[in-house]
């Protein structure tokens, strides 16, 4: 295991439909790599037709990056997939502690890491 101090969880919660958007912008400002969970959003308000409560699909975009691509990117999202636009898009981050299998930039060390060994073997 590798300690990342310098790394974060981010987390970007986007309605489905904006999440190929906000994977480009990110990827534009560094992110290198996303997992995308769908989500379901619920809140205090509830829209409901023929008394069906309908609730907002959402996408759950995860990615490890460094602190300052976190920073970034969580700007980047206010100004243009924000609260106020139709993506109404929300992130935030965590700290990560340390890691497996995640290398800083390609090819390169994690931070307080030693680089990836090519001979070791891929599967267990």
């Amino acid at each position: 295991m590798d300690n990342d101090e310098s790394m974060k969880a981010l987390f970007i919660i986007v309605n489905v439909g904006f999440t190929d958007d906000v994977l480009k912008l990110a990827r534009d400002l560094g992110v290198r790599g996303a997992t995308i969970l769908p989500a379901r959003g619920e809140s205090s308000h509830h829209e409901s037709i023929l008394g069906v409560t309908i609730d907002v699909e959402k996408d759950l975009v995860f990615c490890i990056v460094e602190d300052d691509v976190a920073g970034n990117v969580m700007a980047a999202i206010k100004e243009q997939a924000g609260i106020n636009t139709p993506a109404h898009g929300v992130c935030f981050t965590l700290p990560v502690d340390k890691t497996v299998g995640i290398v800083k930039a390609p090819g390169g060390t994690p931070p307080g890491g030693t680089p990836p060994d090519e001979t070791a073997p891929d599967k267990i």
